[in-house]
């Protein structure tokens, strides 16, 4: 098992809430209104880390990757979208517009 770096405490008030200790904000490097990740592993234990908005998917990384390797190996596999999987994407969707760069709010997050 690997030596901790920094044990700390903080306490629950009665509504859930704990102030991040100076020790650990400082370790992370964290600052005020920036988010926290907790990871609770299977044995119990909890992994607190900064939430970097700026991460990305591991998963979505992996599958792109998978595609573009599929597209390249196998282009006889690759299609045209027909105009009747436009029309049913269109009848799914409707008029919804998206805009891909807008913040998203606080109760999206």
């Amino acid at each position: 098992m690997a030596k901790a770096l920094l044990v700390t405490e903080s306490t629950l008030t009665d509504r859930y809430q704990t102030t991040v200790p100076d020790a650990v904000r400082k370790a992370l490097q964290l600052n005020k209104r920036e988010k926290i990740r907790y990871t609770i592993q299977p044995d119990g234990n909890v992994l607190l880390s900064r939430a970097d908005t700026n991460t990305t998917d591991p998963v979505l990384g992996s599958f792109l990757a998978f595609l573009a390797d599929d597209m390249q190996n196998n282009p006889q596999r690759l299609q045209a979208a027909t105009p009747e999987l436009a029309s049913h994407i269109h009848n799914l969707v409707g008029d919804f517009e998206v805009d891909l760069n807008a913040e998203l709010d606080e109760k999206d997050d």
